[in-house]
């Protein structure tokens, strides 16, 4: 794990470098401007860090996301692409999102648990949502999908079960809403581009539950969401 993470760490220091060297040439005008476009370019953007998150220890599938987005919205700016062609990336793009849940619904979450039982979530909301109220006694994680809509999940009544647990959030165009109890032990980790994760949570330390862990880890892009007690 430290070997991925001084690896990425390595390529955003190279990416650092090359950023510095694009700036020094654009200021002697040594890169042509249009070459500069691209560099800089919310396309590339996406593609460097798609890059950095694959070269890591981070959630692969946020890094295979973006550089897939940048790449798909790069093509049309390099290659000259007639316009009927232009009008297929946004029905490409749902298609690749489409891809995406059903391989999604078939792997077990960041934890490595099969989404299965009562002690698990798999909420998916797409195009609208709802409220979701979760009792457990055990409850181990899951996955919460939500892509132009979104839910409130309730999880006041539940208890964690030993360990670390995790739940893996994916948000675009739309976002849930996280309730907890107080006494649970969260940490939030979620990349967020155009979007974000907001932890409102009134904590008190002294009545945190040791030994349980709950990890709320994924992506959120043009979306987002929040996680309250």
């Amino acid at each position: 794990m430290e070997k991925k993470q001084n690896t990425g760490r390595a390529i955003l220091g190279i990416v650092l470098i090359l950023i510095g060297i694009a700036f020094v040439g654009k200021t002697f005008d040594i890169i042509p401007h249009g070459i500069m476009h691209y560099i800089f370019s919310w396309q590339t953007i996406l593609i460097v860090l798609g890059i950095i998150f694959l070269s890591s220890d981070h959630n692969k599938t946020t890094g295979w996301i973006l550089l897939g987005i940048g790449v798909v919205f790069l093509i049309p700016d390099i290659i000259d692409i007639s316009y009927p062609i232009r009008r297929l990336f946004w029905p490409v793009l749902l298609i690749l999102i489409g891809v995406f849940i059903i391989i999604r619904s078939f792997n077990p979450n960041t934890s490595g648990k099969s989404i299965t039982g009562t002690d698990f979530i798999d909420d998916l909301a797409i195009f609208g949502g709802g409220d979701k109220v979760i009792t457990s006694d055990n409850f181990k994680g899951g996955r919460v999908t939500a892509i132009f809509g979104g839910s409130k999940i309730d999880f006041k009544n539940s208890k964690l079960a030993p360990g670390k647990n995790v739940i893996d959030v994916f948000f675009m165009f739309g976002g849930s809403t996280i309730i907890v109890p107080e006494n649970w032990n969260v940490k939030v980790d979620v990349v967020s581009i155009f979007g974000g994760f907001s932890d409102k949570r009134y904590r008190k330390p002294e009545t945190i539950d040791v030994g349980k862990e709950i990890v709320i880890k994924g992506f959120a892009m043009f979306g987002g969401g929040e996680i309250k007690n």
